[in-house]
């Protein structure tokens, strides 16, 4: 038996915490849950997203977060629209039994690596 039940919490440090809360929440729609100090917390689909502006970030992409996202193609668009840079298109990576699985990756402000990741339903 795992200890392991899920991810609650997934941390990021940004740069500047007033552009990166507004690109999470603005730009990729996630809820704000709460503030303190230095940090801003939203919820992307019941998983945590801490963003910290203790420290510098340090642009090594150590951390990278996938997004599920209902449709990629429509999210991608969404996101390109509104000047979000991306570093790759959507691009199927693998299948499982009943569907094609898509990624895309792009960066929020401080150049963390996001990923964001949907699935198609294969033909039938």
């Amino acid at each position: 038996m795992s200890l392991v039940s899920g991810v609650a919490q997934v941390a990021l440090t940004v740069g500047d915490l007033a552009r990166a809360s507004a690109f999470y929440g603005d730009a990729l729609g996630l809820k704000p849950l709460f503030s303190a100090p230095g940090m801003s917390f939203f919820d992307a689909g019941g998983v945590r997203v801490m963003l910290s502006g203790h420290g510098k970030p340090s642009g090594d992409r150590n951390t990278l977060v996938y997004f599920k996202v209902d449709d990629l193609d429509i999210a991608h668009r969404k996101l390109l629209d509104s000047g979000v840079h991306f570093e790759q298109a959507p691009h199927a990576v693998g299948r499982t039994p009943t569907s094609e699985v898509l990624l895309a990756f792009c960066t929020d402000p401080d150049g963390n690596l996001i990923g964001l990741m949907g699935e198609r339903p294969l033909a039938a």
